[in-house]
């Protein structure tokens, strides 16, 4: 490989990372401040400016070297000026460690030593700019303060995975492109795309744009898309989270399991438990079924799961290209937060719960299914507060 010269070892220097976009700056003004700012992240990391010497790291020493140049050259220091809040350009900054300062030539020599001539880039314990550009912004959160604003989203996120209305799928390239509004799952948090600046073109004439990303954990960071693009590529266990509307419910593909069609029913009981007996008119089981209702119903005073003891349809409905199972979860979480609890003996003596009872009015239940018809139950859940389906986004 033919000895690097020092202008274009400085230009390689020069080139660490993509800046984020700012209004009026042109791509080489945008490289230089990006540069800078990786300068700043580690003087905030280590509580000084980097520094020459054979005893530092050598990442500290190219820091080094580029925050000499940005101090050499005016232009640099009139466009940075406005951004050094550490007093990084002042020539007195950073003082050099012990031993005369490595020029570049000898900067380029230590990094292909224990290499083979033909490719410096193989160095092993060296990263590629993009590779620990991308580390350093996703390691770079911060506290997101407004964080009470999103913590019902990731609340609602987590209930619509559970019920089935949004899927986890794995993130492919061919969707690498990434919006605002969407929804991730990276490094095991779920990830949302509060905002998205517009986009820039980079020194290679990709398109890319900053992104706040909010995680919740509590944290959020200003990452660019393409960084995180490839940190999802990278994570194994990277997801792309589904919109909700219409979801999967509404799907043409009928997956095992499930029917093409769902019958909902609404059941009050005969049991004349003290609790269920005075509120007869409001408790209520709600369940799918693909079969026969009647034989469905023949034996229910011997099965717990109707609580022993005979029952009367009071509603029935017919819906078309459902999933039954996911339909049943979905109405379940609807009325979670009503749900009959209560413990039955069957004719073995065993105890068991029944899960499909609810304390909840058949008018509540009408409007619950008119919105799984619309597809806007997905925003609504009961408040048994005030027996009614109240907004929940």
């Amino acid at each position: 490989m033919p000895e690097m010269d020092l202008d274009d070892l400085r230009s390689e220097l020069a080139e660490f990372a993509q800046p984020e976009k700012r209004g009026g700056w042109t791509p080489r003004e945008e490289r230089i401040i990006a540069g800078f700012e990786d300068i700043q992240r580690f003087a905030d990391e280590h509580g000084h400016a980097p520094r020459h010497g054979e005893q530092y790291d050598i990442f500290e020493r190219i820091y080094a070297v580029r925050l000499d140049r940005l101090r050499a050259l005016d232009e640099c220091r009139e466009l940075l000026a406005p951004l050094d809040r550490q007093g990084l350009l002042a020539a007195n900054a950073g003082a050099p460690g012990d031993g005369a300062a490595m020029d570049a030539a000898d900067l380029l020599a230590e990094l292909r030593e224990g290499v083979g001539e033909s490719d410096v880039t193989m160095l092993r314990h060296v990263r590629s700019r993009e590779e620990k550009r991308d580390a350093e912004e996703i390691a770079t959160r911060v506290v997101c303060r407004d964080f009470a604003s999103f913590e019902p989203l990731f609340e609602q996120v987590n209930r619509d995975l559970a019920a089935g209305l949004r899927q986890a799928k794995p993130f492919q390239k061919r969707q690498a492109e990434i919006r605002k509004g969407e929804l991730f799952i990276i490094g095991g948090q779920i990830a949302y795309v509060a905002e998205a600046d517009e986009e820039f073109l980079t020194e290679y004439d990709r398109r890319d744009s900053r992104l706040r990303v909010i995680y919740d954990n509590g944290t959020e960071s200003n990452i660019l898309s393409r960084s995180l693009q490839r940190a999802l590529h990278r994570d194994e266990a990277g997801r792309r989270i589904t919109d909700p509307s219409p979801g999967p419910l509404f799907a043409d593909n009928v997956e095992e399991g499930d029917t093409a069609t769902g019958t909902i029913y609404v059941l009050r009981s005969h049991s004349e438990d003290p609790f269920i007996a005075e509120r007869r008119d409001v408790v209520h089981k709600i369940g799918v079924t693909s079969g026969d209702l009647k034989r469905r119903l023949a034996d229910a005073k011997n099965d717990p799961t109707f609580l022993m003891a005979d029952v009367d349809p009071v509603a029935t409905y017919k819906l078309f290209n459902l999933g039954r199972v996911q339909l049943e979860n979905l109405i379940h979480r609807v009325f979670a937060r009503a749900q009959l609890s209560v413990e039955i003996r069957d004719r073995f003596g065993k105890a068991v719960v029944p899960r499909e009872w609810f304390v909840v009015p058949l008018e509540a239940i009408d409007e619950a299914v008119d919105r799984i018809r619309d597809g806007s139950i997905i925003e609504y859940e009961y408040d048994p507060a005030e027996a009614r389906l109240v907004k929940v986004v």
